[in-house]
């Protein structure tokens, strides 16, 4: 992936020093077009910066943390992007830092966004929108996956105790529970949670960001009061 970017500094190697860094790239994968050279002036008086267009070519986990990285730059964060993991198919990413709430956000949120917005900067043109968002992949589109403090995995835990809680409330009582509106990777969860126990079924409503799950007790036929479904959840 190529990126690029404009410097000035008081030196040539100043300027390629700061490019390459705001790049995150190594030195020596960087290429240097001048477009202005430094002038000194005279007794102090007129000295202008030199200004160049730092090149250089990164693959697709470089450049997914060189996005996020810019992006927490902006949002005043202290924090720094670790590379995980890399496959042809899935790069993995961790922020790690202190109070990092704000880039969680509300049920992760905010940290769902981070990803969905790094999935489009570091695929481009070769795919849609990402898979866990409900989306179609196309062409060789690379699969990201970003986590902080753990949080996704603490957020599974927390959605399989729900799931249990749930289930056992609507076996006891005989009343279906609606679960608040969550996305396509979260209701994976409460699905596949919902299917190791016995006697309820799920089944999801609403559109979009207000899709829900419903877990309903099954009856005899093998399904829930006011549905057509059958005992294979649909997301």
């Amino acid at each position: 992936m190529r990126k690029e970017i404009i410097v000035t500094a008081k030196t040539i190697e100043e300027a390629k020093i700061i490019g390459v860094r705001e790049l995150n790239i190594k030195i020596e994968d960087a290429a240097i077009e001048v477009i202005e050279l430094p002038k000194k002036g005279f007794l102090g008086l007129g000295a202008t910066d030199a200004k160049i267009k730092v090149i250089g070519e990164m693959g697709r986990a470089d450049a997914a943390a060189a996005f996020l990285a810019n992006i927490i730059k902006h949002m005043q964060v202290d924090a720094k992007v670790k590379i995980i993991e890399e496959t042809e198919k899935e790069i993995k990413i961790d922020i790690v830092g202190h109070s990092l709430g704000s880039l969680i956000g509300y049920h992760g949120e905010i940290l769902d966004s981070l990803q969905y917005l790094t999935y489009l900067a570091v695929n481009k043109d070769d795919a849609g929108e990402d898979e866990d968002a409900g989306e179609k992949k196309k062409g060789s589109a690379v699969k990201i996956t970003i986590d902080i403090e753990n949080y996704r995995s603490k957020r599974e835990e927390t959605l399989k105790g729900l799931a249990k809680k749930m289930a056992d409330r609507v076996l006891k009582y005989g009343r279906s529970v609606t679960l608040e509106p969550m996305n396509a990777y979260e209701r994976r969860i409460i699905h596949a949670t919902i299917q190791d126990i016995d006697g309820v079924l799920t089944h999801s409503i609403g559109q979009d960001n207000e899709r829900k799950i419903i877990i309903s007790k099954e009856r005899a036929n093998n399904k829930p009061y006011g549905s057509a479904y059958s005992k294979r959840p649909r997301r």
